[in-house]
């Protein structure tokens, strides 16, 4: 399994900050991620690869451009403001059913496109949140099609992400998320030639033929409010998340059984919520839900939010799933049989992380038939 990596999420790392004498306290920091490769790669899980840039039309094809713009600059624009390099925070926000445009003042902007005050944007975090999704566009890369004569895809392949992605809506940043990675790839696996074997020059636009079927399986402890937000409509996505019940947990307003889609969407988007102290056994039997739906679905692709929060002892978390549900939740997963890219999500207890991702990941080691 070939395990996409960037030292670049270095560049984002909040536990420097500072703010008006006072250190902030952050959970999601660059120790994740080498945590996470140095555990793989001690069990010779497969080789570890930096990313290919596909530039900015996989993610704009996702995000709204003034997003992206916002992000790549705010750092720059709100520093020139204050004349000091200064780290950007959301502390007042828009409510969007009474703002008639997008506002063009960085410090309108900043409450615009955030909606919570923890992700910070920093000098590098744009370079992070650039590259982290260049690592999830390369693992789709590798379950794609090769050029003719050179077979098919890798039966999975492993997106390192940093930071992670899920809470990123079309315009929208937060919870430690800046851009959608398993969104960015499961629009460019949506565009991917629609049978293995079939030419395609790597690096080559996907264009605007066939949309191919993917589904989005999400089981971060925290339900994928933007991934659910930016294929709510789309017929060719379903995404199925399981996380904490939002009456409890984060993110609070997105998450509920009963959100199923709209438009031409309407029915595939399903939310699996659980409630606080869920065990292995609960667990495995809504993940088994879940999967049926998947294979009723009967997609092309299979794109996987993985998130090792789920563990117990998290500090953001609340379940008490094992490292061995973990493990069976690999399997089972890997035994839909499907093209599958895992896009790294949430987990935050450190000393669990690499254990956690090793007992996950070695289930795809094995094909499936």
């Amino acid at each position: 399994m070939r395990i996409i990596y960037s030292d670049k999420h270095l560049r984002h790392d909040p536990s420097a900050l500072i703010v008006k004498d006072n250190p902030l306290e952050f959970s999601e920091l660059p120790a994740r991620a080498e945590i996470i490769r140095a555990a793989v790669e001690s069990a010779g899980l497969g080789p570890i690869v930096p990313p290919t840039d596909h530039g900015l039309d996989p993610i704009l094809a996702v995000h709204d451009a003034g997003f992206v713009n916002y992000l790549q600059t705010a750092y720059a624009r709100l520093s020139d403001c204050f004349k000091e390099p200064t780290p950007v925070f959301a502390d007042t926000f828009a409510t969007r059913l009474s703002i008639p445009r997008a506002p063009k003042g960085i410090l309108a902007q900043i409450g615009y496109y955030a909606f919570g005050i923890g992700s910070p944007i920093m000098e590098g975090t744009w370079d992070a949140a650039y590259w982290s999704a260049q690592c999830a566009l390369s693992a789709a890369d590798a379950i794609s099609p090769l050029p003719l004569g050179e077979g098919p895809g890798a039966r999975a392949a492993y997106a390192l992400c940093r930071p992670p992605g899920h809470h990123a809506a079309r315009d929208l940043y937060g919870g430690f998320c800046y851009l959608n990675n398993a969104a960015i790839a499961a629009h460019y696996l949506q565009h991917s030639p629609p049978h293995f074997g079939e030419p395609r020059e790597r690096g080559a636009s996907h264009g605007s033929g066939e949309r191919l079927k993917v589904a989005i399986l999400d089981f971060d402890y925290h339900h994928g409010n933007g991934t659910q937000s930016i294929f709510y409509s789309d017929p060719n996505v379903l995404f199925c998340s399981i996380h904490a019940d939002p009456n409890d947990e984060y993110p609070y307003y997105w998450g509920f059984a009963d959100e199923r889609g709209e438009g031409a969407g309407l029915g595939f988007n399903r939310n699996f919520p659980l409630q606080p102290g869920t065990e292995d056994a609960a667990y495995l039997d809504t993940l088994a839900e879940a999967l049926n739906v998947i294979r009723d679905f009967d997609p092309r692709y299979l794109v996987v939010s993985a998130g090792f929060d789920i563990f117990t002892g998290d500090p953001v978390g609340g379940f008490n799933v094992t490292t061995e549900g973990i493990a069976k939740i690999g399997e089972a997963i890997a035994g839909l049989n499907l093209p599958t890219v895992i896009v790294q999500e949430g987990g935050y207890l450190q000393e669990a992380l690499g254990k956690n991702a090793v007992a996950f990941l070695s289930a795809f080691e094995e094909e499936h038939h």
